[in-house]
């Protein structure tokens, strides 16, 4: 399946992203891009220090990342990115119109957990309150789909790709 749309697989810290981005990219027949790439080195030296971002410091960041959307618009894509909030989803579809959203979600614990046996990453399992508290869940006008993060990686990109196929397309909703 291959999709002209570009996918942002959204969520708190630990929910996935970076693992189940490059899976749903591969069934979609899609190239992955990681959205922790488009951070400038300011960004991650405040986070691995354990401070949580300012909208000031995310602007940047998305606006990269909507570039990266807006390029690979008609030809599809996946990325990542946390866009917790609506205004950072917004500013993402300011970019890219098109851009549908697969919100992982789950378990505070069993993310909290995952977090704390990951290696190598900037993220502190410290942060996490932090990262719901500053969450909002996708609206209802707002094109995308949750998925529960419980089981194994290709478990949850089947049931992500499952999710998508269900949505109505854009087209058909178009004026």
């Amino acid at each position: 399946m291959r999709t002209p749309h570009v996918v942002v697989v959204m969520g708190v810290a630990g929910t996935g992203k970076t693992t189940i981005g490059p899976l749903l990219a591969e069934r979609l027949g899609v190239p992955y891009a990681e959205g922790d790439d488009f951070h400038p080195p300011a960004n991650i030296a405040k986070m691995s220090a354990g401070t949580p971002l300012e909208d000031a410091d995310r602007w940047p960041w998305l606006d990269a990342i909507g570039r990266w959307a807006h390029s690979r618009a008609g030809l599809g894509g996946v990325v990542s990115s946390s866009a917790l909030k609506r205004s950072y989803r917004d500013r993402l579809r300011a970019e890219a119109p098109g851009a549908v959203f697969v919100h992982l979600t789950g378990d505070r614990a069993l993310i909290e957990s995952r977090m704390s046996h990951r290696q190598g990453h900037f993220m502190p399992a410290k942060l996490l309150d932090s990262q719901f508290a500053t969450l909002q869940p996708l609206g209802p006008d707002e094109l995308g789909v949750e998925v529960d993060v419980s089981g194994g990686p290709e478990e949850i990109a089947d049931r992500a790709l499952e999710a998508l196929r269900a949505l109505p397309s854009p087209e058909a909703s178009a004026p």
